[in-house]
Order: structure tokens, then C-alpha cells, then sequence
């Protein structure tokens, strides 16, 4: 049985739940995170000291000194979900896609929906970037954080690249 460990980290957009397991990283959640955990398993342990890489390249970010980040990962789900957010991860800091971006790059352009499921459910937030999809229209659409910090992320790191903090499609 693997052990999940986890501290509280402090950020722009409120405190970070990080979760952990031997193999690297398996959770980044925010406060009334959709999905996320209810609360702290008594079977959990704390180890802030474990994190301290984590902490770093995190405080960078919300610095806008790093634009990508280099940690082990280590998220669950289903070959589906893994797949989508290795996708995420190739999206440029500073720029969004949509979803039927990312269900072409895959290799399943009519998965939009289930492109939509599978980001909503990336446990990694702003590590493995579910901010920066939006719907194909340039709105933004949910955000298992909500959308007031999805719209902080995308304008830090808009703000870090010289780019409008509006949303632009790449092609």
C-alpha cells in the first residue's frame, strides 16, 4: 500500500493542498477544489520538508521567473486522462488552446467533451496546466479551482510573456 503524504502551501490564489506518493507528485488542489479531495485521510502524512522542491519551483511561478515547472509526477486515472494531461503539459506558459485542440492532438478530434471531463479532472492544477484550455469560442470554461483563478493564472503568466491577459487560440 502506497503511502500518501502531503503539506499546505501558500499562494496568490489562496493555499495549495499538495498530495504526494513515493513515485512523485500526485495532487495540487486548491481551496473548494472540484474533484479534490473533501479533507485530509487520517491515513495521510504530513511531510512538508518532502515538498520543499515543490514549494521552490511553485513560489517561482507565481513569481513569474519559471514557466515550466520540473518535478516527478506521478497522477492517477484512466490511459484516457493520462493521456489529456500529458497533452496539457505541451501547452506554451503564457498561451491556451481549446479543447478540440487538444482531442486533435491526441488523435481524437470528435473527444472535445471528453477532452472538457478529463481536464476537469487533472489533479495536478497549474503543474499540469488545465488553465490554459478554453472553450473553442475564447471564453473560459470551468475550472475546478473556479474561474476567478483561472483567470489569475492565465493573466500572470500573460503579464510574465508580454501577451494580452486575454485568451488567444494558438493554431
Amino acid at each position: 500500500m502506497t503511502t500518501t503524504i502531503w503539506t499546505s502551501i501558500d499562494s496568490p490564489i489562496g493555499p495549495l493542498r499538495v498530495t504526494a506518493s513515493d513515485a512523485g507528485l500526485t495532487g495540487v488542489y486548491m481551496e473548494q477544489h472540484r474533484h479534490g479531495p473533501v479533507g485530509i485521510d487520517a491515513s495521510w502524512r504530513r511531510d512538508d520538508a518532502w515538498f520543499a522542491e515543490t514549494r521552490r519551483q511553485l513560489d517561482a511561478y507565481f513569481e513569474g521567473r519559471l514557466h515550466e515547472f520540473d518535478l516527478p509526477l506521478a497522477p492517477v486515472g484512466t490511459p484516457f486522462q493520462l493521456t489529456v494531461w500529458q497533452a496539457l503539459r505541451t501547452i506554451p506558459y503564457g498561451h491556451v488552446r481549446s479543447y478540440a485542440m487538444i482531442a486533435t492532438q491526441i488523435g481524437r478530434p470528435t473527444a472535445s467533451r471528453a477532452v472538457g471531463m478529463a481536464n476537469g479532472r487533472n489533479p495536478l492544477s497549474i503543474i499540469v496546466p488545465c488553465h490554459r484550455v478554453i472553450g473553442s469560442s475564447g471564453a473560459l470554461t470551468g475550472y475546478g479551482g473556479g474561474l476567478d483563478r483561472k483567470r489569475a493564472l492565465l493573466d500572470l503568466e500573460a503579464a510574465n510573456v508580454g501577451a494580452s491577459p486575454a485568451p488567444t487560440v494558438m493554431a
